[in-house]
């Protein structure tokens, strides 16, 4: 059933500013799942490869009844930037440029990077704002220096705007690596008492969180691939609404989680009961080498965590959920490259408390499955920046679609259900566009 909006459909899509113009997209960390990415547009600019994963690209919108047949793709409804718009900088703790980052990353192949080198080597990297303190594994050696964390944030914003004027929009991504764990302290509690955390170098402040204030204090959008403690604070949403600049939550939902939003909603719809979920994984990239780091680790096991006891909701159904055991482990084998294994034994029960079980074995691609996260956020971050009614409330919960760690506004609890998330994701695109919103009730085709 099409609902409409209240007043009946409006001519919401005027409103929006158009995509004109060059879309900057400056990322933070030209890792594995930085250059797949940006390799990966160029090879579809090119008509190399077709974007599969890309909801923006390749997704459609049903619009109206079923009857009406009537399903144009995501791009073609909403005013996304096209893909020849899009210009990449960005920095890294390491000097390569795009194309040597990838022949390192040995994420594509070889032939295929070999086809896209003049292109990707004309990227280079920005010295970036790194700290050992806060990622262990890594020793850094294109660094940016300042006298203090409130000079670095200041020579990222320089940064920002130089790029700005080759660029008529900008929008910044975290693809860096997981940070230590850490939790909200004073100096997050306010943009003042941030701003003198900066001066005063605070341990409370980790490098992710002086890209996000750089950004959000030039307007720019920003969204955060990785666990890491950013823009969940008050001091950035706080930041985010003054200067009209959309964030979204953490941590791109790529393999083992994203297969947990899936099945955990299908259990709970049938009311089957869950008493334990073992999840462990092996990869060998750069992300399993920060990963192997306790503290790292920390970072990441609370983001993969949280998706469960939301989903279930062990406060409400007591008799199928609350004894759940969840448990998560990675391990580092750099063997396996960036090609991560994931195994899940969920032990469920049925009819009368009968126990059952299911065991997956998810042979997945690491940033193969993020890239294309990586470049949908960017285009519907770019999206809110240019539609009123979005830009000014600061965090998009329409974008948990693509997160471990949807961001929600306070004392709000979080929607991990992957199939919830993706019908608030296009009827907000309806909601913009002045569009009838879908309800899925289907009791008028038997009126």
């Amino acid at each position: 059933m099409a609902t409409k909006r209240k007043g009946g459909p409006k001519t919401a899509g005027t409103k929006i500013e158009p995509a004109k113009g060059k879309l900057g997209v400056m990322v933070v960390g030209m890792g594995a799942v930085a250059t797949t990415m940006i390799a990966g547009v160029e090879a579809v600019r090119r008509g190399l490869a077709k974007p599969i994963g890309s909801l923006t690209q390749m997704g459609t919108i049903r619009l109206g009844k079923r009857t009406d047949n009537n399903s144009p793709l995501i791009k073609d409804f909403v005013p996304l930037a096209d893909l020849n718009d899009i210009v990449f900088t960005g920095w890294d703790i390491f000097d390569d440029n795009v194309y040597e980052a990838a022949a390192h990353a040995q994420v594509l192949k070889s032939e295929t990077l070999k086809q896209l080198k003049p292109y990707l080597e004309t990227i280079a990297p920005m010295p970036a704002v790194f700290n050992r303190y806060y990622v262990k594994r890594l020793h850094g050696t294109h660094v940016k220096k300042g006298k203090n964390k409130r000079d670095l944030a200041e020579q990222v914003r320089a940064d920002i705007r130089a790029f700005r004027k080759t660029v008529d929009r900008v929008v910044m991504i975290w693809c860096g690596s997981t940070e230590i764990f850490m939790q909200p302290a004073a100096v997050h509690q306010s943009i003042a008492a941030f701003e003198k955390g900066l001066e005063k170098n605070d341990p409370g402040i980790a490098p992710s969180q002086i890209y996000a204030y750089a950004a959000l204090k030039e307007g720019v959008p920003f969204a955060n691939g990785a666990p890491n403690l950013t823009v969940d604070i008050p001091a950035m949403v706080e930041l985010s609404k003054r200067n009209a600049a959309p964030i979204c939550g953490k941590d791109f939902k790529t393999g083992q989680t994203f297969m947990k939003t899936v099945l955990a909603p299908a259990f709970k719809a049938r009311m089957l009961g869950v008493h334990g979920w073992f999840s462990t994984n092996i990869l060998g990239n750069r992300d399993g080498e920060v990963l192997d780091e306790p503290q790292s680790f920390k970072t990441k096991e609370e983001s993969k965590l949280g998706s469960l006891e939301y989903i279930f909701q062990p406060e409400i159904y007591p008799d199928l959920y609350k004894d759940i055991y969840h448990k998560i482990r990675i391990n580092y084998y750099p063997p396996r490259g960036d090609e991560k294994e994931a195994w899940d034994n969920i032990d469920i029960f049925g009819w009368l408390g009968y126990p059952m079980q299911l065991k997956i074995n998810f042979l997945c691609r690491d940033s193969i499955l993020a890239a294309p996260i990586a470049l949908d956020l960017v285009l519907f971050l770019d999206l809110a920046k240019r539609t009123p009614e979005l830009r000014s409330i600061g965090i998009q919960e329409w974008l948990s679609f693509y997160l471990k760690s949807p961001q929600s506004a306070p004392g709000l609890y979080p929607e991990h259900d992957l199939f919830i998330q993706s019908m608030k994701l296009k009827n907000t695109l309806r909601h913009i566009m002045g569009a009838d919103l879908i309800t899925h009730l289907g009791l008028e085709y038997y009126d």
